[in-house]
């Protein structure tokens, strides 16, 4: 396996993929190694049907999780390996559309205030006030923020894609008090050693610890705090184009989408049994 994942890597590498998708590409296929007890390139067509069928039915995973270990299969068989499409046949799965829940602003700031300490509500306003993806925020360094021009710069978003988007007043003012506390060299918000970034785990832990403490229910992760980004722009009168942008989406329709999400689109019909002379 060790000689396959290196040339999994490698294909990888070539292709420019994240860090993330390759860490998620290797474990499906380690997953898959290690349920058959073989090594991946002697399993039949059978073999990794039967797989995908206990991480249906006996693991009950949800279909974005399925769909990431597909495309991690799909990838090791047909790009490493060099598999035919017909022979390795993995069923297309239909992604459900899920609309992701929104905070509304009273409850972004109860999520803010029940931070604890002044790094953890740096971390979550930033998140929301740049509508920045997890592994975005973490790897946010000093030199990214251009306070003379208010924008915060996000290196090798997805799609290892550069990108500007906004920098909070509010933001600003208290990152300075941040900066003049902690003092950090590189990374806005280094590890515990202070020589790298925070990992996307500790960070997806201060959310939903503050979440807890806030009391909130919905959200179920930090991109939550991105949709509400999105959603409190459009609800503000940005148009989509700007927010497309901010956001650093490669196609619009990834961000028509949070039209769905604005009350508005409710608020302003009438049910038609209003309209009848009950």
């Amino acid at each position: 396996m060790g000689i396959l994942r290196d040339r999994m890597v490698e294909e990888m590498k070539l292709r420019n993929f994240s860090p993330a998708t390759q860490e998620s590409y290797v474990y499906a296929v380690s997953r898959l190694a290690k349920y058959h007890h073989k090594s991946p390139d002697q399993l039949s067509k059978e073999d990794i049907r039967a797989f995908l069928v206990h991480l249906t039915v006996e693991r009950k995973l949800s279909p974005n999780s399925l769909t990431g270990y597909c495309s991690g299969l799909r990838f090791f068989y047909n790009e490493t390996l060099g598999w035919d499409e017909n022979k390795l046949f993995i069923p297309p799965r239909k992604k459900p559309s899920i609309l992701p829940e929104v905070f509304s602003p009273d409850e972004v700031m109860r999520l803010i205030g029940a931070a604890r300490g002044l790094k953890q509500r740096i971390l979550l306003m930033t998140a929301y006030s740049a509508g920045l993806r997890v592994s975005e925020l973490v790897n946010l360094k000093i030199t990214d923020i251009d306070a003379a021009r208010m924008t915060l710069r996000v290196k090798q978003g997805k799609g290892g894609k550069d990108r500007y988007t906004i920098l909070s007043q509010n933001l600003l003012v208290e990152l300075r008090q941040y900066w003049k506390r902690y003092r950090p060299s590189i990374w806005l918000f280094p590890n515990r050693a202070k020589n790298g970034p925070l990992s996307r785990g500790e960070a997806w832990h201060i959310f939903r610890s503050a979440k807890k403490r806030a009391g909130l229910k919905k959200g179920r992760g930090m991109h939550s705090l991105r949709a509400c980004f999105a959603t409190h722009l459009l609800e503000a009168g940005v148009d989509l184009r700007s927010i497309q942008f901010l956001m650093g989406h490669t196609s619009l329709l990834s961000t028509q989408r949070y039209l769905r999400l604005r009350p508005q689109n409710v608020d302003s019909a009438v049910s038609p049994l209003d309209r009848l002379p009950l």
